[in-house]
């Protein structure tokens, strides 16, 4: 059972309609699910968290919380290299991302923007078998860096302890506090706040279906802000027969493994690249059966391999796809990097695949799904900023804007005291 090649024609969708809308991960099911445990969190706090925690993980909690730094960690000492070396990356391309205040003076006065962070972030990160350490690294050093001062980790409890490794991070990078509480209960203590946990004003991170209907749910009721709205993981490649079909099969099974929802979808205009790729992955699911059936699932239901008449017609595809990840090899990378208007990262050349951003390279791997980098970018310093602009007005301009303010007050009806407002202005002193 290959994974599917189709021939696809940019004016007749048909053949390519489903991965369009399939992108869309539906949370209907999840948020009806989770709607009592947000109730429960947001009614009792402490005790709802650890009943729930018994519940589904079977864990009796004696504390729903714990300082890291209280904590004796003795990680080998080339993880601990391997982790420093991707902060001191992440740090340097985050930090270039820094915004300074400013003003501008217009028609006399003085305008500008302000720049302030938010004041708290919580970070979740999943456990057991979805365990990613490197989201703690991606979620706390851009809102470090943008001047967030209060950063709690969550995260599920683990029957033999939370990992070694999530200690040790929350260590170095200087978080408050760890919540041993993971799923939407996770997520309602951050929105809520609780008796032992402080409400946070933005949560970032990856999480399952509930972990992600919690947080749209929440987000929507204004009681925090999120990254984006989440989906399953997906990478976008556009290739030509300049590029190396196991490789490219290497790629897409990268995502492949996060989990059988995930997708991968090889945009290509040359049918022989594309049986040469479906070839590789059949050999990968020989050689490297870790997780094989997650990864078939993934490959044969979810992902494809689409034939377009020209490298134009990918590109179009691409931006309406809009993926998570996009990766660029070509004859021409640059050219096509050029025309890209929707992606949450980009990988352009052979030797960049998405693992290299997932880890190392520097720029950040929480990024918008399900087509959402239409809309959302990835994460960084921005995330963490709020603009608050002002404004500095002379009498002079005043003054002299007056008429115009009267005429636009009288259009709208408000006259009276908008326009009063300017006015007795021009008429008395301070």
């Amino acid at each position: 059972m290959p994974i599917p090649i189709l021939r696809c024609d940019k004016n007749t969708n048909k053949t390519f309609d489903r991965f369009l809308a399939g992108a869309k991960e539906d949370l209907s099911s999840a948020t009806e699910k989770i709607l009592p445990i947000l109730e429960a969190v947001r009614t009792k706090g402490d005790k709802a968290l650890v009943e729930l925690t018994e519940k589904f993980d079977g864990i009796k909690l004696s504390s729903v919380t714990l300082d890291p730094h209280s904590i004796q960690t003795n990680l080998d000492p080339k993880i601990k290299e391997a982790f420093l070396r991707a902060k001191a990356n992440i740090e340097t391309f985050h930090e270039a991302q820094k915004r300074e205040s400013w003003f501008k003076t217009i028609d006399g006065n003085r305008l500008g923007v302000k720049y302030t962070a938010i004041p708290s972030l919580s970070v979740y990160a999943p456990g057991g078998k979805a365990l990613y350490p490197s989201s703690v690294l991606m979620g706390v050093i851009p809102a470090k860096i943008a001047g967030v001062k209060n950063i709690q980790l969550i995260t599920p409890p683990q029957k033999d302890g939370l990992p070694e490794i999530l200690i040790w991070l929350c260590q170095i990078l200087g978080v408050n506090r760890i919540v041993t509480v993971g799923g939407a209960q996770g997520i309602a203590a951050a929105a809520y706040g609780t008796e032992s946990i402080p409400k946070s004003e933005f949560i970032v991170g990856p999480g399952n279906a509930y972990v992600a209907a919690a947080k749209s749910y929440l987000a929507g009721s204004g009681l925090i802000g999120i990254d984006s709205p989440a989906g399953p993981s997906e990478v976008c490649i556009i290739a030509d027969s300049s590029a190396n079909p196991k490789w490219i099969a290497c790629d897409m099974l990268s995502q492949a493994e996060h989990g059988e929802d995930s997708s991968a979808i090889l945009l290509t205009t040359d049918e022989s690249f594309a049986k040469q790729v479906s070839e590789e992955l059949e050999k990968a699911f020989i050689e490297r059966p870790k997780r094989l059936e997650m990864k078939q699932n993934s490959i044969y239901k979810n992902s494809a391999i689409l034939i377009f008449e020209s490298l134009e017609d990918c590109i179009w595809f691409s931006n309406e796809l809009a993926p998570e990840h996009l990766e660029i090899q070509t004859r021409d990378n640059e050219l096509v990097f050029s025309k890209i208007e929707h992606a949450g990262s980009v990988f352009i050349g052979p030797y960049s695949p998405v693992a290299m951003g997932d880890y190392i390279s520097g720029t950040n791997h929480i990024l918008p799904t399900a087509r959402g980098s239409r809309i959302y970018s990835s994460l960084g310093v921005d995330t963490f900023l709020k603009r608050v602009t002002f404004q500095e007005v002379t009498k002079e301009s005043l003054e002299t804007l007056y008429p115009f303010v009267k005429l636009m007050s009288e259009l709208e009806g408000l006259d009276e005291e908008h326009g009063t407002s300017v006015k007795v202005r021009t008429e008395d002193s301070v």
